[in-house]
């Protein structure tokens, strides 16, 4: 697919803006690093949210901007290679989405980066602080790990019968240690003994759940990460099939059949976002930029899914109802 087409699919017709004279001087480049593939339809989705924000702000593509955009597909090596082409193109800034991205890049101290979907930026040393982050690095924290426990709860009010819970985490980067912390934390309270899957490859995914899914009350948690991303569609599908009630951080859980998802709302990250973009391109200091906060979250629920695990009246507390 060609770059051009590819926005053209994305942001639709443009509208022409005005803004102060200083933006129009030449046209900016903003590198785009994604942490799904090119076909994923989150990436679209997100994507194109930020597009819109842009536009909104004044920038159109092939008038006072331009867009480079890669795709790491949540792996280290892919991220490092695609991190490097967009740095070898001299952006303006950089738009990094995710843990992935955002640590390919994190060297890169001459060009400012603007993050989404860094669920602890602090821990993993990304930024000094979330009030004051210094440096060049600035963005929009996933969620708090406060949140974590709600995902437990969920399941527990589901499926009051539940006395386990498998919890599928990344225990190689830090949010994946601090999200599963706060789920052991509040275990004993509700009565559900939690046990830790690793999120790896798919086939070690698919047996962990497998075996835990032979013991009796046992329901399914799914932490944020790169891998639950990229295999939630796996992970849905494994939960159906042993019958284990399923909660999960995002949207695409759901719609990949997942039946419970609560979280932050991702397009909406990443159309506040472009403020951020913007307020660098017209000369605000990037260190002044403190590190935000979701300020929108959904619960969502999967219709088909809850079918047969969930009596109707639960599904009346959910933003929205995905057949």
């Amino acid at each position: 697919m060609k770059r051009r087409e590819f926005f053209k699919g994305l942001a639709g017709a443009t509208v022409a803006w005005s803004f102060a004279a200083r933006a129009q001087d030449r046209v900016r480049r903003i590198g785009v690093l994604m942490t799904t593939s090119l076909g994923d339809p989150e990436t679209q989705v997100r994507t194109k949210a930020f597009l819109q924000g842009m536009q909104e702000l004044g920038w159109t593509e092939g008038r006072n901007i331009r867009f480079d955009v890669r795709w790491d597909g949540g792996t280290a090596d892919r991220a490092r290679k695609a991190a490097a082409e967009l740095v070898a193109l001299s952006p303006d800034v950089i738009l990094a989405s995710g843990v992935v991205s955002l640590a390919a890049l994190q060297t890169r101290r001459d060009i400012p980066l603007v993050f989404t979907l860094a669920p602890d930026p602090v821990g993993a040393g990304f930024v000094e602080s979330l009030a004051q982050p210094g440096g060049n690095v600035k963005g929009f924290m996933q969620f708090e790990y406060s949140l974590s426990g709600k995902w437990l709860e969920l399941l527990k009010e589901i499926a009051p019968n539940i006395t386990r819970a498998a919890v599928l985490r990344d225990p190689a980067i830090s949010a994946g240690i601090g999200q599963f912390a706060v789920i052991q934390a509040v275990a004993p309270s509700m009565g559900i003994d939690v046990r830790p899957i690793d999120v790896r490859e798919g086939d070690e995914i698919e047996r962990g759940v497998s075996a835990f899914a032979r013991g009796p009350n046992g329901g399914l948690v799914v932490t944020a990460s790169p891998g639950t991303t990229t295999h939630r569609e796996l992970i849905a599908r494994v939960a159906a099939r042993n019958k284990l009630p399923s909660v999960g951080p995002f949207r695409s859980f759901v719609e990949s059949g997942g039946l419970v998802s609560y979280g932050a709302n991702l397009e909406d990250q990443f159309r506040r976002a472009a403020s951020y973009v913007d307020r660098i391109l017209k000369g605000e200091k990037p260190a002044d930029l403190p590190v935000q906060a979701p300020t929108k979250y959904e619960l969502l629920i999967n219709l088909k899914t809850a079918k047969a695990s969930i009596l109707p009246a639960v599904l009346a507390p959910a933003d929205q109802v995905i057949e």
